[in-house]
This record gives C-alpha cells, sequence and structure tokens, in this order.
C-alpha cells in the first residue's frame, strides 16, 4: 500500500520515510512536513526548514543505483515547476534547483537529497528527499541562507499552494525515476540534465580548491572539470561556479 504521513513538524522527512523503505513500503509513499527540526542535506549539512517550504522524501524503487537520479529527478523538477508556475531554473550539480539571473549569480529554490536503502525483498530502494522554499519565511533563516535562496513564490509572482505544489514533486520523482529505467539507459533523461547543467565552462571550485574550467557530466552523473593537468572526474564536493562571483 502507498502510504502517506503527514505532519506539521517532524525532525526529518527524510529519517522517517527511510524507516519506512526497510520495512519494505510501496514504491511512491511519502512523508511530508511543513517544518523540519533537524532536516539535513548532504554529509552532515544542516537543512534549513522553516515554515513556508516543502519538505517531502518519497520512497523510490529504481532498477539499480545510479549516481544520476539526483540530478533527474532535479530535472524533471525544473520542467514541472516551469509548466505550473512559469519559472525557469538550472541544474548545479549534484543536487540542487537554481534561479538564475542576467549576469549568472544564482539563488536556490530546491535540494534533492538521495539515500540508498539496502534491498528488502530482493527489491533496490531509495529514498528521495526534496526540499522547495516554496514561501519566503519571514524568520528562521540565517542571513547567510537568506541572501543566497529564493522561493517560488517570489520567482512566479503568486503564492503558492503546498498541496499542489507536493502533487508536483512527487511526480516528477517517480517520473525521474522511471525514466531512468528505460530501455534507452536513460539517454533523454541525461540529455535534460546536460542542457540544464549550469556553469558549463566556467571556472569552478570544489571545497574551496580551484580545479579549472567545468567541462560537462559524464553518462554516470560525475562532474568533468578540465585544469592545468588534465581532467579531473569528480564524485563528491561543494562546487563553487565562478570564482570570484
Amino acid at each position: 500500500m502507498v502510504l502517506r504521513e503527514f505532519y506539521e513538524e517532524i525532525p526529518s522527512t527524510q529519517d522517517r520515510a527511510l524507516a519506512l523503505a526497510r520495512q519494505g513500503t510501496e514504491e511512491g509513499s511519502t512523508v511530508v512536513a511543513r517544518r523540519q527540526s533537524e532536516g539535513r542535506g548532504r554529509g552532515d549539512r544542516r537543512w534549513e526548514s522553516p515554515a513556508g517550504g516543502l519538505y517531502l522524501s518519497i520512497v523510490l524503487h529504481p532498477e539499480a543505483a545510479t549516481g544520476l537520479l539526483p540530478l533527474a529527478i532535479g530535472a524533471e523538477l525544473a520542467g514541472a515547476l516551469s509548466e505550473e508556475y512559469g519559472v525557469r531554473l538550472r541544474l548545479k550539480w549534484p543536487n540542487d534547483l537554481l534561479s538564475v539571473d542576467g549576469g549568472g549569480a544564482y539563488r536556490k529554490l530546491a535540494g534533492v537529497l538521495v539515500d540508498l536503502v539496502p534491498a528488502v525483498d530482493g527489491r533496490a530502494a531509495a529514498v528521495a528527499g526534496i526540499g522547495v522554499n516554496a514561501a519566503r519565511p519571514d524568520s528562521g533563516l540565517p542571513p547567510s541562507v537568506r541572501a543566497s535562496s529564493v522561493a517560488l513564490e517570489e520567482l512566479s509572482g503568486s503564492p503558492v499552494d503546498l498541496d499542489r505544489l507536493e502533487a508536483v514533486v512527487a511526480r516528477s520523482a517517480l517520473e525521474a525515476r522511471r525514466a531512468l529505467s528505460d530501455a534507452d539507459g536513460g539517454r533523454p533523461v541525461l540529455a535534460r540534465v546536460r542542457g540544464l547543467l549550469y556553469g558549463v565552462g566556467e571556472a569552478v571550485t570544489v571545497d574551496g580548491v580551484p580545479m579549472g574550467a567545468l567541462r560537462g557530466l559524464r553518462d554516470d552523473g560525475a562532474l568533468e572539470v578540465a585544469g592545468p593537468r588534465g581532467v579531473t572526474v569528480l564524485r563528491a564536493g561543494e562546487l563553487r561556479v565562478g570564482v570570484g562571483r
């Protein structure tokens, strides 16, 4: 049975959905909250989760573990948000949705975190945690986060219904998982991701270290950066595009 658990506040939708996935819950089951007290991003980073955002974690059953899943979900969601709200978004590797202005400066609208789960009953499982800044909160965001983020209602120019947004987000995650499992090996997904990838050709740093120019995305979701000593393949790290920006 596909489940939907809703909370006004929970420590982490991701942790709760992971518990459900380990119990073998059906694909498409979601945990949704209006606030998180212990929301998390990649690594040990905290995900600020005040009222005004959508915080959703969804159980998926990919046919194989893939580093492309966060980017695939991001690309699918970017397209869906464009259709539903008229906003134009880009993808920042490995898992952020951005609004980019004419000068190339960006602000973050959403993030995707994927955790893999040991197979249950022979099926691979993953949990995709997706946070979207729907409305600008009156409080609860540190100044640095407020300056680097943007809300969907700011971009669309109208209030955002969180139930409608939830449906868009959940559908996008499922469509991305299914697209990656198609017989074509997810080639159309990879093409969409590459078309949305932010910063190709620009100088980048990874974990604060200058690496060279962003060259593009490999088929497995890793990033290629061309530097003085050749091409470096990146599978993890904190990417910053536009050195000195």
